[in-house]
């Protein structure tokens, strides 16, 4: 179906027009005890490099593969799962100096006249954020350690949910267990026998996210270990938790079930803290486990913690004690230190039924006991949001969840209701609130699948599994040998990638199971609401209108599936995808290699001579100038939320896998979906030898300020 406009003005460099035990629940001396260790970790987005020629003006990107194919090699890097270096030598991250929060502040500097008007004596001025600023970088980092707070949370983040996922497919695999001793035990096994199967099931089930709790505990890379007043580095108003784990792991809130969180008395022996008197509140989390709460945004009821029913049906069910968070936070009013506030609000798309928002951080202004609506003695306190921070984000979620599911025509800035002219299962809307005339992402023909070009033949000898319905075994499918005797993905949120890979194998047409199966799980089109907008630097730009888990596949890039050597009109080509997967595998041209935990064919023959000749370029590329779908709209970020992954599911050819984006991260809805184009600095030449520079415009904090 042809989409027809006059191809977007402004074209810019940047636009492609993730119940615990006892061991789970740690005192706040043990919590306190933990030395500050943050584990730097590769981000997972392949970087990818896309292709232009050297005739292409300054705002087009360009590829040095296809520009100088017979003058060098320029390397195209595919992120692993490793710990960087710590040798500054050897990392290539750039230092810089970066301003971040020393490690231990005390009160905040906005909202003085609050606390003046309680009677309260203001300290010296302190950061914006609520901890002193400094202009220099973290002193426990160094080298390759040198990166902006929210890099290292994003790593943190990502960390958290790779031993998520891992510890998903454990319990999945213990849930399979179960039901096959549960079928044993429905044909005849002994009463006795089955109930020490029950007892054996209860032992060994745990939640995953709380194993992977333990895990970051285990080996020193919560982030943020010690607890501090204000706000924490790398955490703005607004940021999105997608569980109460997620919050720990980066040690904004040290615990996955307690409301407050607080520093003990063990904090009064620090230098830094003399003169306060503990144990005084860091943190609350709202989320409706007391009824008595009250929220009004700007101003707080908060219930103390205790006595009521953990069951889940929010009754008190015995007195509050003024101890432990509830003195604290009575030690917070008097001594005017301000606690900061997390709002849980339902969402369909988190694992626990929840996201958790950040809002800033309240002082503590009244407290009061009072008998609560079961009868039972309650403290209530009154917090009250400081002024000149950013304005209140939650609410703004609300509005977005019921924005999107309003009729398209009420959608400000609608030039387009569905780019993909009813192709795809689910409606991509384009908006354009930037150009006047307002115009929409034409000229192109949209295919959600890819299409072949006359000279290129997919093979079609391959064989499948011989599994039925569902592939449950990976001893016995075939196609979960091929990816090291498991599957790539967890069942959970309609299927997830637990890592990156070298290459997925996944089930295809020669297959024995159906289109239920887990393996298929990049085989089923959009299930998150797209849309395409209009940027004011960037050309267009894609975002989604639901939140995204990490792991989820987000789209294919189509377009014509052809030989590199075939391309036409280059310079005027923007959407030229090299299908790179088998160079990354072999390491060719310092690409990074990913996990070799996948079987290749024999049929691949990764080592013939053959594909010698293809350590410059890649032999096949996707098109998607013409004809494409939504990816070809998705921009360049030097710190991007998906990857790219290679698949391979109607054929073992990996010259010719298909081209998949994965989320990264967990990604809220309308952030902007975004992966590095992978481009090298300094590796563009021109036709008289000098180098080449594109500025890049692609906003992160830690943005290399070229694309190549």
């Amino acid at each position: 179906m042809d989409v027809q406009s006059i191809p977007p003005s402004g074209y810019s460099n940047n636009n492609k027009d993730s119940r615990l035990t006892s061991r789970m629940s740690p005192s706040d001396e043990e919590m306190e005890d933990k030395a500050a260790v943050v584990t730097v970790t590769r981000g997972v987005a392949q970087r990818v490099q896309k292709t232009v020629s050297e005739k292409a003006s300054v705002e087009r990107r360009f590829s040095p593969r296809l520009q100088n194919r017979d003058k060098s090699r320029i390397p195209s890097y595919c992120s692993t799962p490793e710990k960087e270096s710590l040798d500054p030598v050897k990392d290539k991250v750039g230092k810089r100096k970066t301003k971040v929060y020393e490690r231990r502040g005390r009160l905040t500097n906005i909202g003085d006249e609050q606390a003046q008007e309680n009677g309260c004596e203001i300290p010296a001025p302190l950061g914006p954020s609520g901890v002193q600023c400094v202009d220099s970088v973290d002193p426990g980092l160094t080298g390759a350690q040198e990166k902006s707070a929210y890099a290292r949370v994003k790593e943190t983040l990502r960390t958290f949910n790779s031993h998520y996922l891992h510890f998903v497919q454990e319990e999945e695999k213990r849930c399979k267990k179960v039901e096959a001793n549960d079928l044993k035990a429905d044909h005849g096994t002994k009463s006795q026998k089955r109930k020490a199967l029950e007892e054996e099931n209860k032992r060994s089930s745990k939640r995953p996210d709380l194993k992977a709790l333990t895990k970051m505990m285990d080996t020193k890379a919560i982030l943020y270990p010690a607890k501090r007043f204000g706000d924490l580095p790398g955490i703005d108003v607004g940021h999105q938790f997608f569980s109460r784990a997620e919050m720990v792991a980066i040690g904004f809130h040290s615990h996955w079930l307690n409301g407050i969180d607080y520093m003990g008395n063990s904090y009064r022996k620090l230098e830094e803290y003399s003169g306060y008197t503990f144990p005084l509140a860091v943190a609350i989390v709202l989320s409706g486990q007391y009824e008595d709460d009250l929220d009004n945004s700007e101003d707080i009821i908060y219930t103390g913690q205790g006595g009521n029913n953990l069951l889940g049906n929010r009754r008190q069910v015995q007195d509050q004690v003024m101890e432990r968070g509830n003195l604290a936070l009575k030690n917070n009013m008097e001594q005017c230190v301000p606690v900061r506030v997390t709002r849980g609000h339902e969402s369909a798309n988190s694992y626990c039924g929840k996201v958790y928002t950040y809002d800033g951080l309240y002082t503590v202004v009244q407290y009061w006991a009072e008998k609560g609506v079961s009868g039972f003695t309650v403290f209530k306190y009154r917090l009250r949001r400081l002024e000149g921070q950013p304005v209140l984000t939650t609410n703004q979620v609300h509005y977005i969840k019921s924005h999107a599911s309003r009729s398209l025509a009420d959608l400000r800035g609608l030039v387009c209701k569905d780019i993909s002219c009813g192709e795809e299962d689910i409606p991509i809307p384009a908006t354009n609130l930037v150009d006047d005339p307002p115009i929409a992402p034409m000229g192109f023909t949209y295919r959600k699948s890819i299409q072949v070009a006359e000279s290129v033949k997919l093979p079609m000898d391959v064989s499948g599994c011989n599994c039925r319905g569902t592939c449950v075994d990976p001893k016995t499918c075939a196609c979960a040998r091929l990816n090291g005797s498991d599957f790539p993905y967890v069942r959970r949120d309609g299927g997830r990638l637990i890592e990156a890979k070298d290459v997925v194998f996944e089930c295809g047409r020669k297959c024995g199971c159906g289109p239920g199966c887990v393996n298929r799980t990049s085989q089923r089109g959009l299930k998150y609401r797209l849309e395409v907008f209009r940027t004011p630097n960037k050309g267009w730009a894609v975002r989604s209108w639901d939140s995204i888990p990490s792991g989820a596949p987000v789209c294919e890039y189509t377009g014509i599936l052809m030989r590199t050597d075939e391309l036409e009109n280059v310079s005027e080509n923007n959407y030229i995808f090299e299908i790179d997967c088998l160079q990354t595998m072999k390491g060719l041209d310092g690409r990074e290699r990913r996990l070799r935990d996948v079987s290749i064919p024999t049929t691949t023959n990764l080592d013939r001579t053959d594909d010698k000749k293809l350590e410059n370029v890649p032999e096949f590329c996707i098109d998607a100038a013409s004809v494409g779908n939504v990816a070809r709209f998705i921009n360049h970020s030097c710190e991007p939320n998906l990857f790219v992954q290679c698949v391979l599911s109607s054929h073992h050819d990996i010259k010719l896998a298909r081209v998949m984006l994965f989320a990264a991260d967990n990604i809220p809805p309308l952030q902007e979906l975004t992966y590095d184009y992978g481009y090298v600095l300094d590796s563009v030449m021109g036709a008289n030898g000098e180098i080449k520079k594109m500025p890049c415009y692609c906003g992160a904090v830690d943005c290399r300020k070229r694309l190549y």
